[in-house]
């Protein structure tokens, strides 16, 4: 098998820092032809290299899309100043970003691109079609409202208490104290047991991250403190009712977790205006397995393939 696996940078015309993607195009790929497009969103503390890449870019690859999975905006090998923040305007604008991208290269049929995004990436590209009218169809697996969570579970659902401790550390740091870094998870799943932590997302989480499973360089499942209070003010469904007009596919699993995907996805499926949209909920699936287990992922693929089949 032929790997059309490309690693490229790319940037919008007065964007300050380059994106870091893997175009991941058709084993039988010709640049004589033209060719349907995706752009494959990451979770939230992950990078191209992890599920949104070696999962399902690679997946829908081999189905003939070409699909690029990209680093955010000061995460991975992305460029952007200070380093891992997590701020969903600019999540979004990477979206809008990378389909810049895509138009300018002469095998992509503009007329024939769509996105995908995992866990908080179903979020962003969901957020992002409402007002990205060259997205042409969306599909959302595992999805979560990243601005939901974070005035939920990642607050401790007090998020003025919260941003008011960023405030604090965000002036702190202006007067020249060190960034403050914090990790969403334990650092391994025994820690986090022994700590007293129960929830099925936070310890699948670690498993993948902090082993071999999933662990890769670029996926830091951390971020800088001191930017985190915008995310609490953002909601990643608002307008859905009126501006996601487009084909929507939403997968989940149906064993609920602390982030939310199950919550989230019903919610996105009730919401959208869309008058083409499916809902698949996978029995005896949680959060994390529609990351990188074979069957629940073969299932949102098979899934994928099939939606943006019929509307790309």
């Amino acid at each position: 098998m032929v790997d059309r696996t490309e690693s490229i940078r790319f940037r919008s015309p007065g964007m300050a820092w380059d994106l870091a993607g893997n175009l991941y195009l058709p084993e039988e790929f010709d640049p004589q032809n033209t060719y349907p497009a995706l752009v494959s969103v990451h979770p939230i503390g992950s990078c191209k290299e992890q599920t949104s890449g070696n999962v399902y870019a690679k997946a829908l690859a081999k189905a003939g899309y070409a699909v690029l999975a990209f680093d955010a905006s000061f995460q991975g090998a992305s460029g952007g100043l200070p380093r891992l923040v997590e701020d969903p305007a600019q999540r979004v604008e990477d979206i809008r970003v990378a389909v810049d991208h895509l138009v300018t290269l002469p095998y992509v049929d503009a007329d024939r691109i769509g996105g995908i995004g995992i866990c908080g990436g179903g979020g962003y590209v969901i957020n992002a079609a409402m007002t990205e009218r060259r997205l042409k169809a969306v599909t959302s697996v595992t999805g979560v409202n990243f601005g939901r969570l974070s005035r939920e579970s990642f607050t401790e659902y007090d998020p003025i208490a919260a941003m008011e401790k960023v405030a604090a550390q965000r002036t702190a740091e202006a007067r020249g104290e060190d960034v403050r870094v914090n990790d969403y998870l334990p650092p391994s799943v025994e820690a986090g047991r022994a700590a007293g932590l129960t929830d099925i997302d936070v310890l699948e989480a670690t498993d993948y991250y902090k082993t071999s499973r999933g662990q890769s360089t670029g996926g830091a499942t951390s971020a800088a403190f001191s930017r985190s209070a915008a995310a609490n003010g953002w909601d990643a469904f608002l307008g859905a009712e009126q501006l996601l007009t487009q084909p929507l596919l939403v997968v989940i699993g149906d064993k609920p977790g602390g982030f939310g995907a199950y919550r989230d996805g019903q919610e996105i499926y009730g919401r959208a205006a869309s008058r083409d949209k499916r809902l698949i909920v996978l029995p005896g699936t949680s959060h994390y397995e529609l990351y990188d287990q074979p069957e629940p992922t073969g299932a949102a693929i098979e899934a994928a393939v099939e939606f943006f089949g019929t509307h790309l």
